[in-house]
């Protein structure tokens, strides 16, 4: 319980500060004969501060709640 909880903590600050998972595409764009054109795409899955605040707050609470049983 209490490494998910730590795994909660992380994951929820990592997705108040970045907002976000970023990742690139790339995508061919012309495809003659012996000559290919490819362009790079910059792609971000966002997410919402509501979540990364809900995993934050989450963790903390069965972080809390593992110390008062184990005590």
């Amino acid at each position: 319980m209490k490494i998910l909880a730590i795994a909660l903590i992380v994951l929820g600050i990592v997705g108040l500060v970045y907002g976000g998972i970023g990742y690139n595409r790339q995508t061919t764009i012309l495809d003659v004969g012996g000559i290919k054109a490819t362009a790079t795409e910059h792609k971000t899955i966002p997410i919402a501060p509501i979540a990364g605040g809900l995993a934050l707050a989450g963790g903390i609470v069965l972080l809390m709640g593992s110390r008062k049983r184990s005590a």
